[in-house]
């Protein structure tokens, strides 16, 4: 009898109980010619049968997690794939082929890279590449698959390198569906870069077309906005009128025409995304939108960039369609898609507040310019004296504000010059303007007085009516005289000073009347002063936004305006005004006003030319 294996349980002395394992051996022997015995032989095995059950463990361990892989390849869009130290994919993944359409003869090796999105395939190697050479713990890195029906959504791969002692001998990753992660990340984005891109901006032309940047490229490759007329109250019928006020295309792209009026007709694409007040969507062939559903300037230019898709999206601010939105996708970019649509409307519906803000405030700059211009006279046509005034709105801050000039001519000849300033820059300011303006007409008019004296009475007039405006004025009385020139009867009340150019390029500020500005002391005594005019000088009336500029001294600001109009003293009046507004006017925060005179020349001796004969 043989006893092959047996577990024996041995104690030593002074050592804890250990399970040893031994073979044993029994074998009957003959010891004498009528005697037998029994060999026993045993040899200790127990090195041998613990590797055994070591082994046998890993390989039921090894089964088990063979069985959780193949089960994880099968879970949905949760792919599990191996690939080799520096080769590609070294076994098949059913989800892997389940999600692509791939089949493992066409994933194998660098197969797989043809699943992922052209665009993000470089990229991709780029990443993969520098993970083989570095080998981080993980890596991480996200694009976009092609999946079994032919659309794109991104996914997440995962993966961490499998060694055996200090040598990389395969990689083991996952890729997990995040398309819904990552659109709410973007549409996050996206938003909060349009509140920053509108934080501080109030022109409604200037926010739309921050959005349209924000649009392009993410969302688009080219942008245009169209500004609807703020009553609609037309006949469906009826053409449509709109202003392509901003737009925005992706370098590399033909440029899109500038702002201008389109006249859309009834069945227009956009006439259509206004009736119905939701987004029209447009798909056709690269280079070949329908005809006639756009304007003629931007079908061209969907032909000329190859668009394959618009998008029309209306901007509906306090219940009102105020702006529509073209989009278009270009070239091989995949047509733009309903997400993108809906996230183009999220993007201006997000900025509802600033966009109703900017629409209310574009309507009070209008109703203020209109006063404003009503208010603002062409100056009289005289046959020996030449006026012309100027008025340029500020180009920041509400575009409208308290400046004004007036010039009119009394019935005894003498022809009052006025300009000034109201603190403000909004409609109440244009408001305040046109009343003061009116009052010092109506006092200019009632007696004929020294300009100091009727300031006095103007002053004491805004104390009563106004409470705490200020303004800043200048009243001056051009006076013919018995036998000699012209002279200069004037006040100034806390404005800039007149300045007089003489024809041969001289020039000095008229500082001799100085007063406080109105609104402040009233009824106190003002002073007046008068000055000779020269033949075929020039005198100009002028408000603060002409010459102040930041952090610069009033001073200099002054002698910069005195140097260059001593420059000009020679050109005719309409260019001397407009010279000045164009080299001295750098886009400040204050409205322009001035208003110039230029004397004749003096009796005629035969050898002047007559008067105002063109340069």
């Amino acid at each position: 009898m043989n006893v092959s294996e047996a577990s024996v349980t041995m104690v030593y002395s002074g050592t804890e109980r250990q399970e040893r394992f031994f073979t044993f051996g029994l074998s009957r022997i003959l010891l004498d010619d009528d005697a037998f015995g029994i060999l026993q032989v045993f040899m200790e095995v127990t090195a041998q049968v613990t590797s055994a059950r070591r082994v046998q463990a890993l390989s039921e361990e090894r089964f088990r997690l063979l069985q959780r892989y193949q089960s994880l390849g099968r879970v949905g869009t949760q792919m599990v794939w191996v690939v080799g130290p520096a080769t590609g994919a070294t076994e098949p993944s059913p989800g892997w082929q389940q999600v692509t359409g791939q089949s493992w003869e066409e994933s194998r090796g660098d197969g797989w890279l043809r699943a992922v999105h052209p665009d993000d395939r470089e990229r991709t190697v780029e990443s993969w590449s520098r993970a083989l050479e570095e080998v981080p713990p993980l890596w991480e890195h996200v694009y976009r698959l092609r999946l079994t029906d032919g659309t794109y959504r991104h996914f997440q791969a995962r993966a961490v390198p499998v060694r055996e002692g200090d040598t990389v001998v395969e990689w083991v990753g996952t890729c997990a569906d995040i398309e819904q992660r990552w659109q709410e990340d973007r549409r996050q984005e996206l938003l909060n870069r349009a509140g920053d891109a509108t934080a501080d901006i109030t022109r409604l032309e200037e926010m739309l077309a921050a959005l349209a940047h924000v649009i392009v490229p993410e969302l688009a490759d080219g942008c245009a906005i169209y500004l609807l007329p703020e009553s609609m109250d037309r006949p469906a019928y009826a053409p449509l009128i709109v202003n392509r006020v901003a737009g925005a295309v992706r370098p590399g792209l033909p440029e899109r025409p500038g702002r201008r009026e389109e006249t859309l007709g009834s069945s227009s694409a956009i006439a259509d995304a206004v009736r119905r007040r939701r987004p029209v969507h447009l798909l056709f062939p690269p280079g070949r939108p329908p005809e006639g559903v756009v304007p003629a300037d931007t079908e061209s230019w969907l032909i000329a960039a190859a668009a394959n898709s618009i998008v029309l999206v209306p901007v509906i601010v306090d219940g009102t369609v105020a702006a529509v939105v073209s989009a278009s996708v270009c070239g091989g970019r995949p047509a733009i898609s309903a997400v993108d649509a809906s996230l183009i409307g999220q993007v201006f519906d997000h900025g509802h507040t600033p966009l109703s803000n900017a629409i209310e405030f574009r309507r009070t700059q209008r109703v203020a310019l209109a006063l404003q211009d009503s208010l603002l006279p062409d100056p009289p046509i005289l046959p020996d004296l030449q006026i012309v005034a100027r008025y340029r709105p500020s180009p920041a801050a509400a575009e409208v504000g308290g400046d004004w000039y007036d010039c009119f001519l009394l019935h005894d000849g003498t022809v009052i010059l006025t300009i000034g300033d109201v603190a403000g820059h909004d409609l109440p300011a244009a408001v305040t303007m046109s009343q003061i303006r009116n009052m010092l007409r109506g006092l200019s008019i009632d007696r004929q007085e020294p300009p100091g004296e009727i300031l006095r009475r103007l002053d004491g007039a805004i104390g009563t009516l106004y409470g705490e405006e200020t303004a800043t004025c200048v009243l001056a009385r051009v006076e013919r005289s018995a036998n000699g020139p012209r002279r200069l009867n004037y006040s100034v009340a806390g404005h800039p000073p007149p300045l007089l150019v003489t024809h041969d390029g001289g020039g000095r500020f008229l500082e001799e009347a100085p007063n406080h500005l109105l609104g402040l002391l009233y009824d106190r005594p003002r002073l007046s002063a008068v000055e000779p005019l020269p033949p075929r000088g020039t005198l100009l009336l002028y408000t603060d936004g002409l010459v102040e500029r930041p952090g610069e001294d009033l001073t200099d600001s002054l002698e910069r305006l005195r140097r260059y109009s001593a420059s000009l003293a020679r050109e005719p009046l309409e260019a001397f005004c407009d010279k000045l507004l164009a080299g001295l006017a750098f886009g400040g925060k204050d409205d322009i006003a001035m208003i110039a005179l230029r004397l004749p020349p003096a009796p005629s001796t035969g050898l002047d030319p007559p008067p105002y004969q063109s340069a």
